[in-house]
This record gives C-alpha cells, structure tokens and sequence, in this order.
C-alpha cells in the first residue's frame, strides 16, 4: 500500500477545532456560580459557628470568604487562550512616526 504525500494545505481536524465560545461562557459562568455559592457558605457557617467553635477556625472561614471572590475572578476570566500560531508581532519601525513626531522629523529640541 502506497502512501501519498499531500502538497495543498493543510485540512483542519475537527479534534483541533477550538471549543465553541458559548461552551465556553458557560463553563466558566458555572465555575463561577459554585465558587461563590462555597463563599456564601463559608461566610453562614462563620456567623452561625462563631461562639460554637475555636475563634480561629471561625477566622479561616471568613478570610476563605474574603479570599474566593478574587480566586473566582481570576478563574472566570482565564477562558479562551490564543493558540500559539495567533500570535502577530508588529515591528515598531512598520508603525510610522507617531502625531506628537509627524511634523517634527529632524533632530533636536522643538
């Protein structure tokens, strides 16, 4: 059997196909969901346990409380990652001059 090499482009895998962004959108908004449902429990069974147990595990539950919020963030935003081959480098010489040089090209002071 004979392998043939192909010279056209490259046929996408439907493998490789990036997740669809409401898939997307609503992992993330369920991540978020849950981790803010955990901080609202952390913060009742802070109020509800303050005189039942050891001030400090009180303590642990409301800075879990004050702490999940930013870790909740920061997970909720870290969705749709660029692949390596999106990345487009601009060389700052293509840029041009900018309007505060544009009318000023030579050298020295204004």
């Amino acid at each position: 059997m004979s392998v043939r090499k192909q010279d056209g482009p490259e046929i996408p895998r439907i493998t490789s196909a990036p997740e669809p962004l409401a898939d997307d959108v609503a992992r993330r908004q369920k991540r978020y969901l849950i981790q803010m449902g955990i901080r609202v429990l952390c913060f009742a069974a802070a109020v509800v346990t303050w005189a039942h147990i050891p001030r400090w595990a009180s303590v642990i539950l409301i800075v879990g409380a004050v702490v999940l919020p930013y870790i909740a963030v920061i997970l909720a935003n870290a969705g749709r990652e660029r692949r390596d081959g999106d990345t487009t480098f601009i060389d700052p010489r293509e840029i041009g001059p900018g309007p505060r040089d544009a009318g000023h090209l030579g050298g020295g002071p204004r």
